[in-house]
């Protein structure tokens, strides 16, 4: 049974007068990897430095309330491509296309990948679903995906060709993503080489090196720095398509870890930061850093500045007032020993550490930074209260989710979008009454299986689900963003109300994967 969508009472209104948008406008999505909430400067960041997407926040809205379906890489993805949140959708967890004994991650793993692309990429979504891609297809729009993949190996039934992209490059398999300099990268459905040589993720420093000597790590930052490398053939694929509707997602490895950035870039915020004392030598399944802060600053930086790049290309195109261009990220913050998500507070207002970013169905790993501009197009008068954005531009408190994304871009594109679970925010780009959900759902099947409600301020979280838990915490999130007083006790109407939503939002998964599972106990 799909998710019933009640039409807005009421909702915030935003000053100015209503834009006009034009017919079909070029769409540009990108989307970080492990990006968190305050990483950027117009939602408080104090020392990543954001220049260009800032700008873009000042003629544009933020939205301080836009979820992300999943708090993990490939179901988040799966839901943006269908529309559908993660008790309809196909993915729900990650999982490898084939299955391998992660234990100790050895060479061979990336060895075999390397050998036999067919041992390569995540479970696939099924064959013919209909996505985003081809939404945007039939309503006459070029589109690319540039960047990260990861719904359907090579040769798969869905490769990024075979689901609604003209256009792909960059990395198929996540896997793999787990390094910025990698030997090669996909190019539609053929493996281009770079400049790089051949280095597995579990490598370390030589020996004999001297782990604060940054010479040691010469090793791992090699020729071609994969964000260049995707960010040429974006700027190619906007110049060769300016005169026609474009749809292009920019899914940007960025910041995910192995955090690396050219040393000059990493330079500049050590010089800003200081120097920091304890490289990580030893970093799980990713390579040694020297300065894992200043790195995964530079990094952010690093992509800020392409899109300023990004801009002035589409304003020397002549097409910057007819671009919509979404930012925003696929999940909360990660930890682990290369992401310093407590250090930048990457969490922003939410909490950040472990168990409360990444991976959790806590604020920190499913709220997202989000912003939309149209060159000026958008801009008016910024309500008093930015609640938790920092930008004199127009600011939403629209409760969304990243399922919004397929109906909206089918309005701007007039076309009808197929059957998904959200709601079109188009009436909030122009300024007019914005209907909303009646609630918001999550599944997550990881870390022993969460489940949450949100409705209006209140937020039901459900741990240990694969346990048996029927524990519903629930939080006001007007009062208690960080999810610390749980009044469930107090509320017992509400948790009895949520508990009926998930009894009517969950559908089992058509795969029957064992990591996509979760069976849910429900209160007597």
């Amino acid at each position: 049974m799909r998710t019933k969508m009640l039409p807005a009472l009421g909702l915030i209104a935003l000053t100015g007068c209503a834009n006009k948008l034009p017919e079909k406008p070029n769409i540009i999505y990108l989307m970080f990897d492990d990006l968190g909430y305050g990483d950027l400067g117009c939602y408080g960041q104090k020392v990543i430095e954001t220049p260009n997407i800032d700008a873009l926040a000042e003629r544009g809205i933020v939205f301080t309330d836009m979820y992300t379906a999943c708090p993990i890489s490939a179901p988040s993805r799966c839901s943006i491509i269908t529309g559908k949140h993660t008790g309809h959708s196909q993915i729900r967890h990650n999982a490898e296309r084939v299955e391998r004994d992660f234990e100790g991650f050895p060479d061979w793993y990336f060895a075999r990948m390397r050998a036999d692309s067919t041992y390569e990429g995540q479970w696939a979504l099924a064959e013919g679903t209909e996505t985003i891609g081809t939404m945007m297809q039939k309503a006459g729009y070029t589109t690319a995906m540039i960047g990260k993949w990861g719904l359907g190996g090579p040769g798969s039934v869905a490769e990024p060709n075979k689901m609604g992209f003209d256009y792909f490059y960059g990395f198929n398999c996540q896997l793999l993503a787990h390094s910025y300099y990698p030997d090669y990268l996909w190019e539609n459905d053929k493996r281009v080489l770079t400049r790089n040589a051949y280095m597995p993720v579990n490598q370390r420093l030589d020996p004999d090196a001297d782990p604060y000597d940054i010479r040691s790590y010469d090793k791992f930052n090699q020729k071609d720095y994969s964000c260049d490398l995707m960010y040429d053939k974006l700027e190619q694929f906007v110049e060769k398509n300016a005169k026609n509707p474009f749809f292009l997602m920019w899914t940007t490895t960025v910041p995910h870890s192995t955090v690396q950035a050219p040393e000059e870039e990493v330079m500049y915020y050590v010089n800003k930061l200081g120097e920091e004392k304890t490289p990580i030598t030893d970093g799980g399944w990713y390579y040694p850093i020297l300065y894992p802060h200043s790195a995964y600053a530079a990094m952010i930086t690093h992509i800020d500045t392409q899109v300023g790049k990004l801009v002035e290309k589409l304003k020397e195109l002549g097409i910057y007032d007819n671009t919509l261009i979404i930012v925003t990220s696929d999940n909360g913050p990660a930890c682990n020993s290369n992401s310093p998500m407590e250090y930048f507070e990457s969490g922003g207002p939410f909490k950040c550490r472990k168990g409360w970013g990444k991976s959790s169905l806590h604020e920190g790993g499913i709220r997202m930074p989000f912003i939309v501009a149209m060159g000026d197009r958008l801009k008016g008068k910024a309500p008093e209260d930015t609640g938790f954005a920092h930008t004199t531009g127009r600011v939403s408190n629209y409760i969304g989710q990243f399922t919004d994304l397929m109906p909206t871009f089918a309005e701007l594109a007039g076309v009808e979008a197929p059957e998904n679970d959200g709601i079109s925010f188009v009436p909030t780009l122009l300024g007019k009454k914005q209907p909303e959900h009646e609630f918001l759902y999550w599944e997550f099947p990881g870390a022993k299986g969460w489940l949450a409600v949100r409705k209006g301020p209140w937020k039901g979280l459900v741990k240990q689900v694969k346990k048996g838990s029927t524990d519903m915490e629930l939080y006001n999130l007007e009062t208690d963003p960080r999810e610390g007083k749980n009044v469930a006790a107090e509320h017992p109407e509400i948790v009895k109300e949520f508990w009926e939503h998930i009894k009517n939002s969950h559908e089992d998964t058509y795969a029957n994967h064992p990591n996509f599972v979760l069976e849910i106990t429900f209160p007597e």
